[in-house]
């Protein structure tokens, strides 16, 4: 397999999310949260957030579409019959609540190639309406060689 690294650097249209209260509850109790301030108003308010608060990984689901939309990029032609998922790395400076509106700008982070096997990094930064950060990831695919 031979990759293409001239999208590294390449940086994608901003995305924005709207948070919705719905949303994190549904997300809180698909994962087994159980911490009322994923899942009740009132508790919270009562813990100093202005609405619920959404669980450290619902990033995955405000950054995703930017994401996807690298990964089906022609330019950078993935090989999606052979993709597996590397890992993913997140670094919170706040936890997003219901009601942010959160605006995620995507960067091809690294594409490089070792023995065969593609990698494809994803820097991703995520911004709330005020302009603060709320959440950064490298999401790092991997694509693996055609067997003959």
């Amino acid at each position: 397999m031979t990759v293409n690294d001239a999208a590294i650097g390449k940086r994608y249209e901003p995305l924005t999310y709207a948070v919705g209260r719905e949303k994190i509850v549904e997300y809180a109790l698909a994962t087994g949260e159980t911490d009322p301030v994923h899942l009740d108003v009132a508790a919270a308010r009562a813990a100093g957030h202005a609405d619920v608060v959404a669980p450290p990984m619902f990033a995955v689901v405000y950054q995703g579409r930017a994401v996807a939309r690298a990964m089906f990029d022609p330019a950078l032609a993935i090989d999606f019959a052979h993709l597996v998922h590397g890992e993913q790395e997140f670094r919170w400076e706040r936890l997003a609540v219901a009601g942010d509106e959160l605006t995620t700008t995507l960067t091809v982070a690294d594409i490089s190639e070792k023995m065969g096997i593609g990698f494809y990094a994803f820097a991703t930064e995520s911004l709330n309406q005020r302009g603060e950060a709320v959440c950064a990831g490298l999401w790092t695919n991997i694509v693996r060689p055609a067997q003959p």
